[in-house]
């Protein structure tokens, strides 16, 4: 067992480094880069400062890794040496020694239009980029993660301790957070602050943004809560006091570090709402319930009764479901909630705090999977009664109530419960049209508007993110298949 885990373990990190990269390879080579401009207001507000927008759309490609970019400022402390200083006076020893310097390091020299001033940009191969990627994957907090010229005395530790703002918890000093691990009353109760996912900034839309943030911060109306602060102070605040992190001395405003009683005064603010992965998890889990409560009954008394009444009534329908387009499906169901049941047709009519928010959209992705889990375990569950234990039970005397409760049932489950971990990543990545229609902030909306906005760092780290759930999903089914069935067991060689 444990020797299967561990090489299934190697294989689903295998499977989503190549699919990842893939993925990566085919953006940054096969989409123009200018199109990332296409959905940017801002390059329409900068047409009357040429030299504004070069820097803007030069600065962009740096942070998506297409081009290493200087601009005149950084040029000139790069070229300078000691004895030889390089200003942007134009004159022609200083253009020549910044051709020089271009020349050896592989840069290439331009000018701004407007003021004729030198910059610099060198391109990026596709192997530099997806290597920058990966090497910046995964951001572990040390002590020594900050470094501040104008706090060189900042202590750096990591002890527990109660803090007056949170109470117990791990604490930094010299680390980017303030509390590495804490406990609160949020799911999953404790959390973590000391290993961070680093997928990008996002550009265009989100600017500046990390993906992460982007994916995984709540959303909606900022709220409230009640703290007692370092000073003693109990005040109600948006802060999200457990993302503290530190702030350089420069940049710090006086009120807050009194408030806050050291430097780490940048905080994220608090929102209602759920993340965009919360509300797809949400939405999907909500879903899968009501597939599962619908399709497995329906498939046991159409196994049960087969080539009966119910089973041709089942039948008719599963096929009509199968038949009918889900766009039509999903606009047929939402304008029968909305005229009969007086249900929302869109999503942020009451908002995600609101319970009839949520039925139509969760009710229609549930029901667009019925049709493929009944039929699945119908024919399951036809293949177990013509099997030799059943004939064996009903010798012995078992009933048909016992046959299909204790044998039948349980045999026929061991596929379903095996992909079960799967169709919860199938829910969540399939409801693009219902979140596109039902306009919810999810994840499955997010993907092709991603794409449209031609917002490479989310299109790469939503691939990322679903390929993971979806590889290790097929494992923990794996998992889940032995627990139910304990005969069935894993090794690395596949031989039992």
């Amino acid at each position: 067992m444990k020797k299967y885990l561990f090489y299934r373990v190697l294989r689903s990190l295998l499977s989503i480094f190549l699919v990842t990269t893939l993925t990566y390879i085919m953006i940054y080579s096969l989409v123009p880069r200018r199109d990332i401009f296409k959905a940017d207001p801002m390059i329409s507000k900068l047409s009357t400062s040429p030299d504004q927008l070069v820097d803007y759309k030069n600065t962009a490609y740096d942070k998506m890794n297409y081009i290493d970019y200087l601009d005149t400022k950084s040029l000139l402390n790069q070229a300078s040496r000691p004895g030889q200083t390089v200003t942007a006076a134009h004159t022609a020893i200083n253009t020549e020694r910044l051709r020089q310097w271009a020349s050896q390091h592989r840069y290439t020299l331009h000018r701004y239009p407007q003021s004729g001033s030198y910059y610099a940009t060198r391109e990026l191969p596709l192997w530099q980029r997806v290597t920058k990627f990966y090497s910046g994957l995964i951001q572990i907090d040390t002590p020594w993660a900050v470094h501040d010229p104008a706090n060189p005395k900042l202590p750096r530790y990591l002890k527990v301790s109660h803090d007056p703002i949170v109470g117990w918890a791990l604490i930094g000093s010299g680390t980017r957070y303030k509390y590495q691990l804490y406990a609160n009353s949020t799911f999953p109760f404790l959390h973590e602050n000391f290993i961070h996912l680093n997928l990008g900034i996002s550009y265009p839309t989100y600017a500046g943004t990390r993906v992460t943030e982007v994916i995984g911060s709540h959303q909606g109306e900022a709220v409230t809560h009640q703290y007692k602060f370092a000073n003693g102070q109990k005040l109600f605040s948006t802060d999200d006091v457990y993302t503290r992190q530190y702030q350089p001395v420069k940049r710090q405003d006086p009120a807050l570090k009194a408030q806050y009683g050291d430097n780490y005064t940048a905080v994220s603010q608090q929102h209602q709402d759920p993340s965009m992965i919360g509300t797809s998890f949400k939405a999907g889990l909500g879903a899968l319930l009501i597939a599962y409560l619908v399709a497995i009954p329906m498939a046991i008394l159409m196994a049960r009764y087969k080539g009966q009444w119910f089973d041709k009534l089942g039948t008719g329908i599963v096929t009509a479901l199968i038949a009918v387009p889900s766009l039509a499906f999903i606009y047929a169901f939402r304008y029968l909630g909305s005229a009969v049941f007086n249900l929302p047709d869109s999503f942020p009519t009451s908002g995600a705090g609101a319970l009839v928010s949520w039925i139509s959209p969760t009710l229609i992705l549930g029901l667009l999977s019925v049709s493929g889990l009944v039929i699945w375990f119908r024919r399951y569950m036809i293949d177990q009664q013509s099997a030799d234990y059943v004939k064996f039970a009903k010798v012995k005397g078992l009933t048909d109530n016992e046959i299909y409760r204790k044998h039948i049932f349980k045999n026929a489950s061991l596929p379903i419960v095996q992909g079960l971990p799967g169709s919860i990543i199938g829910l969540i990545g399939g409801a693009t049209m219902t979140e596109t229609i039902f306009a919810m902030p999810g994840m499955g909306k997010m993907l092709p508007d991603a794409i449209l906005a031609h917002n490479n760092p989310i299109v790469i780290g939503l691939v990322f993110i679903f390929t993971t759930i979806a590889v290790f999903s097929i494992l923990l089914g794996d998992i889940l298949m032995t627990i139910v069935d304990p005969r069935i067991k894993l090794t690395a060689t596949g031989d039992d």
